[in-house]
């Protein structure tokens, strides 16, 4: 069930009540592809920087381990010990990104595993057994992430066909939830909106999967080439045509000034790999902008990365024995920064709830952008 407590402009406060527990959004769903956040964050990491939902990949689970084990050891929550909300995509994106892989068809996609190069067929059905054997709280319908630039010819056959996958989708999950062996049997479902950078197309596509009355809408194919403003552009035009009574996931999205624009147009679940893949590369988000801790101006820096955060990091340790780490190849000193740029994006996420709920979220917004602009 999804409540709207308050809005501001087009910002949502809500909350979204699951199976395994309520959401506040907006939210930042942290990502662990394949089960565990990349850079040895535990599910004790995870909860005490404040994460509310873990984003696993159907993909990837379902070439290693295999869903079917995780499904023979109790699911993906009992398998990760993690007791809140996770979100499961649908492998649609490895459509896209193993594009030299792989070969589209209506029944669904054939690829080629990236661990060991055997053939997998992949579609709706299969999309849908998979994450029921997980036992996620919200499954992604399977859908096509379309390239940009795409033909309009190109784009119309896919959203198309997208569409019919959802269906299909659809009807599935309905059937494995009904099953006296279905790990959560109160699985969630979440349509994909595609139509590249074609207003109308996407819109269209909005009008189309809002009457299938799913659990969730998702916004996809964004982020994959196209400038901010495009992205802007777009869920501008679409999110509108989404059901206001519905939560709204804007896919693979992103850095912080791309969640802070996208939450005033209406946006209410978001991930990405930035915060993740950055710490590991020393990367570091703050208030004052992003650091680089292998500058050697931080040899002698013994402030934490940021001044007044209470992350695990931040709570214990300065950047110089940080930088130290990083310059050693030790993995504690990429850890330290992963779990700093997680509790930021979380904190963010916090701070911009509250801001909602006391109608200043555009000078927040404003005040927060103006901030991290400041070179590092």
């Amino acid at each position: 069930m999804y409540k709207i407590i308050t809005m501001d402009g087009s910002a949502k406060r809500a909350a979204f009540t699951t199976v395994h527990g309520t959401v506040q959004t907006p939210v930042f769903m942290n990502v662990g592809t394949a089960a565990a956040i990349k850079g040895a964050v535990s599910t004790e990491d995870l909860e005490a920087i404040g994460t509310q939902v873990e984003l696993s990949n159907t993909y990837h689970l379902h070439v290693r381990p295999g869903d079917e084990t995780v499904k023979r050891l109790g699911g993906l929550h009992r398998f990760m010990s993690w007791n809140k909300p996770i979100l499961t995509d649908s492998g649609g994106f490895q459509v896209f990104s193993l594009a030299s892989l792989r070969k589209i068809k209506e029944e669904g996609v054939t690829f080629n595993s990236h661990v060991d190069g055997r053939r997998i067929f992949m579609g709706p059905e299969e999309s849908m057994r998979i994450q029921s054997n997980l036992g996620s709280t919200i499954a992604m319908a399977f859908d096509e992430c379309i390239p940009n630039p795409s033909s309009r010819e190109y784009v119309e056959h896919s959203v198309a066909r997208t569409t019919r996958w959802l269906e299909r989708c659809k009807k599935e999950l309905a059937r494995l939830n009904a099953l006296p062996d279905t790990v959560n049997p109160r699985q969630l479902l979440f349509g994909i909106n595609q139509g590249g950078t074609y207003e109308d197309i996407r819109i269209a596509h909005a009008r189309q999967i809002r009457e299938l009355d799913l659990d969730g809408y998702a916004v996809g194919g964004l982020a994959v080439g196209e400038s901010h403003e495009e992205m802007y552009r777009i869920l501008e035009a679409v999110v509108p045509e989404l059901p206001k009574e519905k939560p709204v996931y804007l896919m693979g999205v992103g850095t912080p000034a791309n969640i802070l624009e996208a939450v005033e147009r209406g946006v209410d679940f978001f991930d990405c790999v930035y915060p993740t893949r950055n710490g590991r590369h020393g990367h570091v988000y703050t208030n004052h902008g992003k650091r680089n801790l292998f500058n050697a101006k931080y040899q002698l820096d013994e402030r934490p990365i940021e001044e007044g955060c209470r992350c695990p990091a931040c709570r214990r340790y300065s950047r110089a024995y940080i930088r130290h780490l990083l310059k050693a190849g030790e993995m504690l000193g990429m850890r330290l920064c992963v779990l700093h740029n997680l509790y930021f994006y979380n904190t963010m996420m916090t701070e911009i709830r509250q801001a909602i709920e006391e109608h200043r979220y555009p000078e927040y917004k404003k005040q927060k952008l103006a901030g991290m602009e400041q070179a590092q």
